[in-house]
């Protein structure tokens, strides 16, 4: 007994050995074949086929890995996110998915695949958080995987998610700050240290800037890229968020120290013939972009040891910023605007060590107006 079911949509067929047969025509004469032991579960086979086939995406067979389908949903994706997050989910995927449970048919892909995974990558010393990424990235996927109809269910979801660790900040005091500032003088990216505890942008942003998004005599800067280094080289794209494309007021230091950094880097290109890229504003001695590893290497930790401060990340001087501006009981809204998060809780919940301070600085003001007589 067949069941056709109009070009291109397959056929039903009851088998002499009592199990159900859908065919599908995959092109150039051949055809698909799945087996169940009813009509309904070969029925659902076959229309899981014919989405998978309009979405030109792999047929499901028993013999679909895991890892053959992520590596195709990670292909379909990559016009549709940014460079940078692209190529983390790569790295996830091909680094710590795959080798771990690429070989298990995606249809038989069950809950203690994912717990193994996850027990797997914390031995090997990832952080709960770097694995609660990674869980994100495959409940994304399968989700795909999910709504297209090549998996009954995300088993994503039956999974909990590994509990992320917030990593403690390295806030630099008004004293730390000073000295840093101080060791850096003369240093050759003096002025990016300098706009880095004044302005709170983020290194990829301050890597990014261009000598055309800044105007020194309104002291003023545009943010509107942010660099990343990827497989294929450097990427300038566009900022973190709509909010992250942003005007920041300078510092009168910060002013001072761009035109002693312009005219220094101007002496520069006069005498290399080779110099690569003007417009950049932090560049390397041939006006390449700089690579932020051997920024942190071969500037950052060094600055850090003469100054007589504890190694920190680069990125803990934009938390100094923001905590140093939220110290002095500049307005939240204002510093997350300057930081350029999404929204103002962002900003409150990351910083707020430093409520207490503007509390009683609130208080104590208050207390002045109730008690004048």
């Amino acid at each position: 007994m067949t069941k056709r079911r109009g070009n291109n949509e397959g056929s039903l067929t009851l088998r002499r050995d009592g199990r159900w047969e859908a065919s599908i025509s995959v092109g150039n004469g051949k055809r698909r074949r799945y087996y169940a032991k009813t009509r309904a579960e070969a029925a659902r086979k076959l229309n899981e086929a014919i989405r998978a086939r309009a979405d030109r995406l792999p047929l499901l067979t028993d013999r679909l890995t895991a890892g053959a389908y992520l590596t195709a949903w990670l292909v379909g994706t990559k016009s549709t996110l940014r460079p940078g997050t692209w190529e983390r989910y790569r790295q996830y995927i091909e680094l710590h998915a795959i080798p771990a449970i690429g070989a298990v048919p995606l249809a038989k892909l069950a809950p203690q695949h994912l717990e193994s995974l996850y027990a797997s990558r914390l031995d090997i010393g990832l952080s709960p958080t770097t694995v609660g990424h990674l869980h994100a990235v495959l409940h994304r996927a399968f989700g795909e995987a999910t709504r297209r109809g090549q998996m009954i269910r995300n088993v994503v979801d039956l999974v909990t998610r590994p509990r992320a660790t917030r990593r403690e900040m390295m806030a630099l005091s008004p004293k730390q700050a000073r000295t840093l500032l101080d060791a850096a003088q003369g240093d050759r990216f003096e002025a990016l240290y300098v706009l880095a505890l004044s302005s709170g942008m983020r290194e990829g942003e301050l890597l990014a800037l261009r000598w055309a998004d800044v105007n020194l005599d309104a002291a003023a800067i545009q943010v509107r890229a942010t660099l990343r280094r990827t497989p294929a080289g450097f990427v300038f794209s566009e900022p973190k968020t709509s909010r992250s494309r942003r005007q920041i007021a300078l510092t009168g230091l910060a002013v001072a120290a761009l035109r002693s950094h312009r005219a220094r880097q101007l002496e520069e290109r006069l005498r290399c013939p080779y110099w690569q890229d003007d417009t950049l504003v932090f560049a390397t001695a041939i006006g390449s972009p700089i690579e932020a590893t051997n920024l942190i290497r071969r500037s950052f930790y060094p600055l850090l040891k003469r100054a007589g401060l504890p190694r920190s990340r680069f990125h803990d001087l934009r938390h100094s910023a923001a905590s140093l501006l939220l110290g002095q009981n500049v307005n939240v809204k204002i510093v997350s605007e300057m930081l350029g998060h999404s929204q103002v809780h962002i900003t409150m919940d990351l910083y707020q060590h430093v409520t207490p301070h503007m509390q009683r600085q609130a208080v104590d003001a208050l207390d002045a107006v109730l008690s004048s007589g």
